[in-house]
């Protein structure tokens, strides 16, 4: 299991776009017998599409997002009122589901995704993003791999956020000013109280790498510390919202 970790932090701190990364996580599922995944991270802003990082069939994966599923996905929506990975499928009570949402389990079941294990990431404020493994059936192997180790897929969901948020993002203007994507993605981190060896461990990164783009930061915020620097990026987003 560390072999395939290691393996995978490193595809992702080499990684450079949507494609690299979508081959570096099923590159680390196909090993673990978790041969389907899917990324979703949620928009920002009401009416915004949300982001996707799949091998799931494509042709689902299209009509998904035209279809807005995400709206009524039931994994969705528990990744999104809870903060610890869950597992699901066809055993969702139906009474528990709406027409709609019974309906997309049908379509995503003709897909081969009838069940699954999600991880939802959440920020200090609200629900950002989920990663699903999905399978067509409860096998052996899928089953011992959530068991033995739904700690470290936990992590993966984690440090694959991470690397995708800064991948779909590109440069992010905060209150007037353009951050890069490290930058932007180090000063988050800070806003949720990691400091700069935490940031360091979470993105692949030395401490002072961490470091050196949360000073960056700051001096293109004009501040002097990274709580004022955190809280620039904290009144941006209220101004958003």
């Amino acid at each position: 299991m560390h072999r395939v970790f290691q393996s995978f932090v490193d595809g992702l701190t080499a990684g450079g776009d949507a494609a690299s990364l979508r081959a570096v996580l099923a590159e680390a599922g196909s090993a673990l017998d978790l041969n389907c995944f899917a990324y979703l991270s949620m928009p920002p802003r009401r009416g915004d599409g949300p982001k996707l990082i799949s091998n799931y069939p494509v042709e689902w994966t299209d009509h998904y997002l035209r279809e807005r599923y995400e709206r009524i996905d039931p994994v969705v929506v528990e990744a999104l009122t809870t903060l610890e990975p869950f597992e699901w499928g066809r055993e969702y009570p139906a009474k528990c589901l709406s027409k709609l949402q019974c309906a997309l389990l049908d379509e995503a079941a003709h897909f081969g995704i009838r069940c699954g294990f999600t991880v939802p990431i959440h920020d200090s404020r609200r629900p950002v993003a989920a990663v699903s493994f999905a399978t067509d059936e409860r096998h052996p192997a899928f089953q011992r791999c959530i068991q033995h180790h739904g700690h470290v897929l936990q992590l993966m969901a984690i440090y694959f956020h991470a690397h995708a948020r800064r991948q779909l993002s590109g440069n992010r203007v905060v209150d007037g000013v353009a951050l890069s994507p490290r930058e932007f993605e180090c000063l988050e981190w800070a806003a949720q109280g990691k400091s700069a060896w935490e940031i360091g461990r979470l993105l692949n990164i030395s401490r002072r790498t961490a470091a050196f783009h949360l000073d960056n930061a700051k001096t293109k915020f004009g501040v002097r510390t990274i709580c004022q620097a955190v809280a620039k990026l904290a009144a941006a987003k209220s101004t958003r919202e």
